[in-house]
């Protein structure tokens, strides 16, 4: 049998672990589980899959692991982020448990993890449409107050996108824009422009 994991992150040093800890040892009670390890993160969403500890965490886990969180959003920043994920951990064969949305899928591509990760790529799209209308109302204000866009030349430097390069070239496959691409790894459109057509992933 292979290894559970409770994964548990906090954003403020005002929040604690507590609840996210108490729903997931009520979870492996009722089911006669327990936990092996823990991540525990104190870090905003925003910070990068490295910083939340989850490129540590899709390493270490292997077929048959199981990985609990309390709920989806603690695993990522964005509906596209966790359709990321959710794909590469059932592509190694690991169980996902997220508890607060009654989510078990069985570390298997059957019709229910299908499903799930079609309805994860249809909010996904819906999400990507926010975005790109946000973002252009933010850019006709700006414009419209006269701001210079942009970033300032010769800014250029190691790319935070680095060791993302198989995550970029799902979302892409999946046919996601660069702008929304942009968007879940907080990085500016430029900067995830620059980095796919240098690393030649489209």
């Amino acid at each position: 049998m292979g290894h559970i994991y409770g994964y548990i992150r906090v954003s403020t040093d005002k929040q604690t672990v507590d609840n996210q800890e108490l729903a997931i040892l009520k979870y492996c009670d009722k089911w006669k589980m327990q936990v092996d390890e823990w991540y525990k993160v104190q870090t905003s969403s925003r910070k990068t899959t490295k910083q939340r500890r989850i490129d540590e965490l899709l390493e270490v886990l292997r077929k048959g692991d199981t990985l609990i969180v309390a709920e989806l959003s603690r695993l990522a920043r964005s509906v596209g982020q966790i359709a990321v994920i959710v794909d590469r951990l059932l592509e190694s064969g690991v169980r996902i448990v997220c508890i607060k949305e009654g989510m078990d899928l069985n570390g298997k591509r059957d019709m229910k993890a299908k499903v799930m990760i079609t309805m994860f790529s249809l909010f996904a799209e819906i999400e990507r449409d926010l975005i790109s209308e946000r973002t252009k109302e933010g850019l006709a204000r700006a414009r419209a107050q006269g701001k210079v866009l942009g970033r300032p030349k010769g800014s250029l430097g190691k790319s935070m996108l680095d060791g993302k390069e198989k995550e970029i070239k799902i979302l892409l496959d999946k046919k996601v824009s660069k702008a929304s691409i942009a968007k879940i790894y907080g990085v500016s459109w430029a900067a995830a422009d620059n980095f796919i057509r240098k690393r030649r992933l489209s």
